[in-house]
């Protein structure tokens, strides 16, 4: 804001400082850099300016203005020193509470949980088996290509293949009686290569119908790009089955180099939090729910009690996966494999309704495959938390050998941002914790006594 008439500086005859800067350009522009008494007449206009500003009778107030914190104002503003002053505050007081636990109990790590000598039997099985699904997908649209099965038949050859990759993994993992984390791995595994053959039949069905329309000479004037609509070969079905990805399409827009330096701090990064998220768990969560109550059966006020103190360190492991996950290993899988696509995620800590946060897979192979089916809006944003709210609940509870739908119950509350972290961070995870573990317990403990 350029100072009022009445405070203009005299500058005895002397260029402006627009002037100068014009002058100044134009000269770079030529090739010609400003001579240095140029440079230094520049500098002491533009202090001569500066002292103007701060001059006693210069206004200090020239126009109306809110305070950085009110409520018309606190959302133009930046809260990063804010942001930094949280940041400190969490680190000094975890750090006095992870100083004063280790202390008072000592390191409390331990692998029986997490693992156990028979359900490693099911990780080779499950491993090398595995992609004989994608493989079985694959000479299924081979088929269709060259017109040796009709369109029914493909798609329930698709919908046996699909559905086998889900229960197939269910077996084996209750057979072997797998520890929950081994338990929790495969099943999410095999839930994410049932979302990819998902997409790859769908996509597939989509582009023998494109296809048909353009041979009829019938695109109802929609542009269509020839990258798009190319068949399946085992090289792109490969690279699909390894992106970061769960949306198939035949061509991905990629990057030109691989930044080793860079994947190898990220890795680093993996690492770190993946080593926090366990010492949470051994260190804080696990003698929590040990010395807890069955929340359904016990004392109400002790059950709140428990579920409070465990609302931090779930939140706290639950971000580290998502950091780890959804950001690190993604970016790291896809500087490797040169996938161009980075926006894993979007802003769901922002979400005030349930379509928001919703993933790139919904979207494109549930919620408007209903819409064109005539469903609602609602309806359809109603299945596609229903698909949601299932698969967490079947990651949960396969793993744990227990169906009691908490899992379920809580991702289907989770309705806008102020409930979404309600039930995220201080009711829905922590009472889900108390709820399977009690129950892996009695499992376990009825097991014992047999």
């Amino acid at each position: 804001m350029a100072p009022p008439p009445s405070l203009a500086p005299d500058r005895g005859g002397g260029e402006p400082d627009d002037a100068l800067r014009l002058r100044a350009r134009a000269a770079a522009a030529a090739g010609d850099a400003p001579a240095p008494q140029q440079q230094q007449e520049q500098r002491h206009q533009e202090q001569q300016q500066q002292l103007l500003w701060y001059r006693a009778s210069a206004p200090a107030h020239r126009r109306v203005r809110e305070s950085p914190l009110s409520s018309d104002a606190i959302f133009r503003q930046s809260h990063a020193g804010l942001l930094n002053l949280c940041i400190v505050v969490l680190v000094a007081v975890n750090s006095r509470l992870i100083i004063e636990n280790l202390m008072k109990y000592g390191l409390l790590i331990r692998a029986g949980f997490w693992f156990s000598g028979t359900s490693l039997a099911d990780w080779p099985l499950l491993i090398l088996t595995l992609p004989t699904f994608p493989l079985a997908a694959l000479m299924v649209e081979k088929l269709a290509q060259r017109k040796l099965i009709s369109k029914h038949v493909v798609i329930l050859l698709h919908i046996v293949i699909t559905t086998s990759v889900l229960v197939y993994p269910v077996v084996v993992i209750l057979k072997c009686d797998s520890a929950v984390l081994s338990g929790f791995v495969l099943m999410f595994l095999a839930s994410i290569i049932w979302l990819k053959l998902v997409s790859f039949a769908h996509t597939n069905y989509d582009i023998r119908m494109l296809s048909k329309s353009i041979e009829k000479g019938v695109t109802h004037d929609i542009s269509i790009d020839p990258e798009n609509i190319k068949w399946p070969t085992f090289k792109r079905l490969s690279y699909f089955m390894l992106a970061p990805t769960l949306c198939y399409q035949p061509s991905y827009p990629r990057t030109t180099y691989i930044r080793k330096g860079w994947v190898v701090r990220q890795l680093i990064k993996c690492l770190v939090f993946t080593g926090l998220m366990g010492f949470i768990i051994e260190q804080y969560i696990n003698p929590i729910v040990k010395n807890s109550k069955h929340p359904l059966k016990g004392n109400f006020l002790n059950a709140i009690e428990r579920v409070l103190k465990l609302s931090v360190p779930t939140l706290y492991v639950w971000l580290c996966m998502f950091y780890c996950f959804f950001h690190l290993w993604l970016n790291i899988l896809a500087e490797l494999l040169c996938f161009g696509d980075r926006e894993f995620y979007k802003d769901w800590w922002n979400a005030k309704t349930v379509e928001e946060p919703v993933h790139k897979w919904v979207i494109r192979h549930i919620y408007f495959p209903c819409i064109r089916n005539g469903f609602s809006k609602g309806v359809a944003i109603l299945i596609s938390f229903l698909v949601s709210a299932a698969f967490h609940e079947l990651c949960v509870a396969v793993p744990c050998h227990i169906f009691k739908f908490w899992a379920f119950i809580g991702i289907m509350f989770q309705v806008g941002n102020m409930i979404f972290w309600f039930f995220f961070s201080i009711l829905g995870q922590p009472m889900c914790v108390l709820l399977y573990y009690h129950d892996v317990m009695n499992r376990q403990q009825a097991q014992t006594n047999r």
